[in-house]
């Protein structure tokens, strides 16, 4: 059974290779990255765990029982109860639940273990399978994204309200 784990050192090689292996994957529905990412991809995973360590955001990885990363799920804190969150998995198990029963994991700890009460996400309207997890997990739609937010695509903001005991 796969864990969430909050993002460690220890992950960044497993971490690395699940971006490698998913990048066009990624690619297709998201901005790509860059070369650069790659490139540097050790300072960027210490400057995740420094943002961590700061209060900045929380970064979790779904871990498979191989420790291959399955996905990453990020609760970036934006005022006080509020978190952005993003995410993605990897293609071989996309489609299957894991990124909707993960989302609702995170939604299940959030309040606790972040304080936070309210959590947003956006996603380009093209991203039909991102706009299901969100709607699977109990978000709704709020408003237009703006394309600078989402890698220059049109999209929507989703929103859950963490209070309401599900």
């Amino acid at each position: 059974m796969p864990e969430l784990e909050r993002l460690h050192a220890g992950h960044a090689p497993a971490v690395l290779a699940f971006e490698l292996a998913n990048r066009a994957y990624f690619a297709a529905s998201i901005s790509d990255r860059g070369d650069e990412f790659y490139e540097r991809f050790a300072e960027r995973h210490s400057a995740l765990l420094a943002e961590q360590q700061a209060g900045i955001g929380a970064f979790y990885v779904l871990v498979a029982e191989d420790g291959a990363v399955l996905g990453r799920f990020n609760l970036i804190f934006t005022e006080d109860g509020v978190a952005e969150l993003g995410y993605r998995v990897a293609q071989h198990v996309a489609g299957r639940g894991v990124a909707t029963a993960t989302v609702r994991e995170l939604c299940r700890l959030a309040p606790a273990r972040h304080g936070l009460h309210t959590l947003r996400a956006a996603t380009a309207l093209a991203n039909t399978a991102s706009q299901r997890v969100l709607t699977n997990a109990g978000f709704v739609p709020v408003g237009p994204a703006d394309p600078a937010e989402i890698g220059g695509k049109p999209g929507t903001w989703y929103q859950r309200d963490l209070t309401d005991g599900e």
